[in-house]
């Protein structure tokens, strides 16, 4: 899930509680979301680059449609990852400045993009998915918030194993101050393992929050073609797609 920032115990030391704190079946009306706005591409669909890829939830519900390659900043990240999706490439970079020297029909960034904390993280980011794309290609980005619809909110989330353990969180946004292009998340995490010990762990995430008028010409700066939907259901989200124009 990170690709960038600081490192956090959640990313680290806490990556075998992934499974519990955010299961797969958690993911799979993204990946339909994903499915759709791939359909925009000027080509077909077929080599899915996932920048950010995290615990590979989300690749869970496309590898078998998709030939997939995964990458993600955390090694304990992608260990999980490896377990769910095996078989799948999976490689260790930054999403600011890696370079596999390929292309791909699709660039798949989930909620990793919230970790591009200043505008010239984003723009980087914006340029390696355009570096990776096969002309007619698109990128598909789901930022958790936008500047113009951001409200404070809390979120819980968790499940337990066979074994008995368990995770819970609590993800509790705070107020923005005017003209802030960051937002602070709390989280806190209560585990149990097998055995039924319980601890408690807590740190604050810092996300990016840019207007979507930011994200729009900083794509288009990257050489893309740029399409905004509105996700509808639940909370609002405001998603892009950006194609690679055909040469």
């Amino acid at each position: 899930m990170t690709s960038a920032g600081p490192a956090t115990r959640l990313y680290g030391e806490l990556a075998p509680w992934w499974p519990l704190i955010s299961p797969v079946e958690v993911y799979e009306d993204d990946a339909t979301i994903a499915v759709e706005l791939f359909g925009l591409a000027a080509r077909p669909v077929r080599e899915v680059l996932e920048l950010g890829s995290g615990g590979g939830h989300l690749a869970r519900h496309l590898r078998d449609r998709y030939t997939m390659t995964l990458l993600d900043l955390s090694p304990e990240m992608l260990a999980v990852s490896r377990e769910v999706n095996p078989g799948v490439e999976h490689l260790a970079g930054d999403m600011r400045e890696v370079r596999l020297g390929r292309e791909f029909d699709a660039v798949l960034v989930h909620d990793a993009i919230d970790y591009m904390t200043t505008p010239a993280d984003l723009a980087a980011a914006f340029r390696t998915a355009r570096a990776h794309l096969r002309p007619g290609g698109v990128a598909v980005f789901f930022p958790d918030r936008v500047a113009d619809t951001y409200e404070p909110a809390t979120e819980c989330g968790g499940e337990d194993a066979p074994d008995g353990s368990g995770a819970r969180y609590l993800a509790w946004s705070l107020p923005v101050a005017p003209g802030a292009h960051t937002v602070r998340t709390d989280y806190t995490f209560t585990l149990r393992d097998a055995a039924g010990e319980v601890r408690l762990v807590h740190e604050a995430h810092r996300h990016g929050l840019f207007a979507v008028a930011q994200w729009q010409g900083w794509l288009a700066e990257a050489g893309f073609r740029v399409s905004t939907v509105t996700e509808q259901g639940g909370a609002e989200r405001t998603l892009f797609a950006a194609l690679r124009p055909p040469d």
